[in-house]
């Protein structure tokens, strides 16, 4: 991969920019539910290829469709799309294990410490900047990630592990990612970046002997999992990526356990306790200060 200087430029913050972070926590907040859903019927090892591989097939479908497939794109970044699908799917696998230990919503919070790799990978490895301000904002909510993250007992428990190294490889794709695409064109990057993810996928499924073809009812969940869970959530991540400098990206993406909790008192009922209000409170106050920092 050849290098690119990076020249880092102001966050931009607009009504756009907004409106795609609000629709990316919303469907952000639902990865490890679809996860569980899936988990009764389906290895998590096959059933997150099959949800990359209908991802793939739409996206590719649609850049066909547009006539804006470029195969010599993928040879000319091979490396850069090879070493990101193995993150990916490394990532992937471990997060749809994860679930057969721990509950969606632990592992949605616990998931959130993968902010304390994005924001180093981004200071140190990326040369981004923070003002004073928007060191202590981003100090503030990295605590309240702790805060509703770390459960003693169970960050020591095997799904807690799974988590942890799930969100780390994450964090090192979009690190790569902010540093190496800004180059390549959005939907050869997004199509790409499934196909090589799709492609490690399955050799995982088949080394471990775990792919089976789907029943009915778990094509439908697959489907309904792919589209949401990949397509529409990762094409708003990725843009919103190229909007704001991925230590902030990483802080306001912090806001998803929030929509969790929030999509998990209006589904089923549930209330957070006393330590993820606690959280989730030094979390949105962390993002305030980040984003009055600009002004």
């Amino acid at each position: 991969m050849q290098q690119i200087t990076v020249k880092i430029s102001a966050p931009v913050f607009s009504g756009r920019a907004y409106a795609l972070f609000a629709a990316l926590l919303v469907v952000d907040s639902f990865h490890y539910i679809f996860a569980r859903l899936l988990l009764p019927h389906i290895h998590p090892t096959a059933s997150a290829f099959f949800v990359l591989a209908i991802a793939t097939a739409q996206v590719m479908g649609y850049a066909a469709l547009r006539g804006e497939l470029r195969w010599r794109v993928a040879l000319r970044h091979f490396w850069f799309f090879a070493s990101i699908g193995f993150l990916i799917a490394a990532s992937t696998v471990l997060s749809y294990l994860s679930i057969a230990y721990i509950d969606p919503g632990t592992a949605s919070m616990l998931g959130k410490t993968g902010v304390v790799f994005s924001l180093l990978l981004g200071v140190f490895w990326l040369r981004e900047h923070l003002s004073r301000m928007q060191v202590a904002g981003a100090v503030l909510a990295v605590t309240g990630a702790f805060t509703i993250s770390y459960y003693p007992g169970a960050v020591m428990q095997w799904g807690a592990l799974l988590i942890l190294l799930s969100t780390f490889f994450y964090a090192l794709h979009t690190a790569i990612v902010k540093r190496w695409s800004d180059a390549i064109n959005f939907l050869d990057f997004f199509a790409f970046r499934l196909l090589f993810t799709s492609i490690f996928l399955f050799f995982f499924a088949v080394g471990g002997g775990h792919l089976r073809w789907p029943d009915a009812t778990t094509w439908l969940l697959l489907l309904l999992t792919g589209t949401v869970d990949v397509v529409i959530s990762r094409a708003l991540y990725y843009q919103t990526l190229r909007l704001f400098p991925m230590s902030i990206h990483t802080i306001i993406l912090m806001l998803s356990p929030v929509a969790a909790i929030a999509a998990s008192l209006a589904l089923f009922g549930e209330f957070p306790g006393a330590r993820e209000l606690v959280g989730g409170a030094l979390v949105l106050a962390g993002v305030w200060i980040v984003n009055r920092a600009r002004e």
